[in-house]
């Protein structure tokens, strides 16, 4: 299968469903160079995306943290310099309960981080209101999580509840969180027992997997609940002026 050229030609979400339909195939010689260079293309159009709306929201003042110690605060940042040396050490650390996705490796190589969480330390007054606006940490934080004295007992405990029975790596704030409100457990990626493509992206109100999750963001201009019809959000002229210009992954 010529996965690539169907990607180009517009197949985007029927790719990703014949790859996943593959398992661990995808990873012999025969279809990984393929999958290789879908999944390239897939996350070069979600930093194109990401760009294109970050440049939207800087014309219209949306609030960004600008003051940030830390790379996972940055609106974006760019792959790290180190980021395959943190990649195997984030295997490593990861290997006793499976496989980190292929999908996050690549949005830190080509992606890097995002976070168009609003700065509610300085204004409390959102634009959009329950808006869960897209994020997902860096890598070096990533890393850091993960490499702390507990979190493999804190993560084997996770295996073993019947309610969740995986590992996983936390990614983003839930949707409360991000509002500064009290909510519930972070968005995470499960951490596959098996080498994967994708993984499921946990906690999240659509219940699907991270590259899906990443589709509704920009159909919804990097806002994935800001159409929720209980709240009134004013979005359709930045609607208008973004979407038009974002790429189909």
């Amino acid at each position: 299968m010529d996965f690539y050229q169907r990607y180009l030609s517009g197949e985007t979400k029927a790719v990703y469903d014949d790859i996943n339909k593959l398992g661990s195939k995808a990873f012999e010689d025969f279809y990984l160079k393929e999958v290789s260079k879908v999944m390239t293309e897939t996350f070069e159009r979600v930093l194109f995306n990401l760009n294109i709306i970050y440049a939207e929201l800087i014309k219209i003042d949306y609030l960004f943290k600008i003051d940030f110690k830390f790379n996972f605060e940055r609106p974006l940042h760019p792959p790290l310099e180190n980021t395959e040396l943190l990649l195997k050490e984030l295997e490593f650390t990861v290997k006793d309960f499976g496989f980190v996705p292929l999908s996050l490796k690549y949005f830190y190589r080509i992606v890097g981080g995002v976070n168009f969480v609003w700065d509610f330390e300085k204004s409390k007054k959102f634009l959009w209101n329950m808006a869960d606006p897209i994020q997902v940490s860096s890598l070096d934080s990533i890393v850091e999580e993960v490499t702390t004295e507990y979190w493999k007992e804190d993560i084997q405990n996770y295996v073993d509840d019947p309610y969740f029975g995986c590992a996983f790596l936390d990614l983003a704030a839930d949707d409360l969180h991000k509002d500064n409100v009290s909510g519930g457990q972070p968005y995470a990626i499960e951490i596959t027992k098996e080498p994967s493509v994708d993984a499921r992206f946990m906690n999240e109100p659509n219940e699907t997997t991270f590259i899906d999750y990443l589709r509704i963001c920009f159909e919804h201009c990097g806002f994935p609940g800001i159409t929720r019809s209980d709240i009134n959000n004013d979005h359709q002229v930045f609607f208008d002026n973004v979407k038009p210009k974002l790429k189909k992954i």
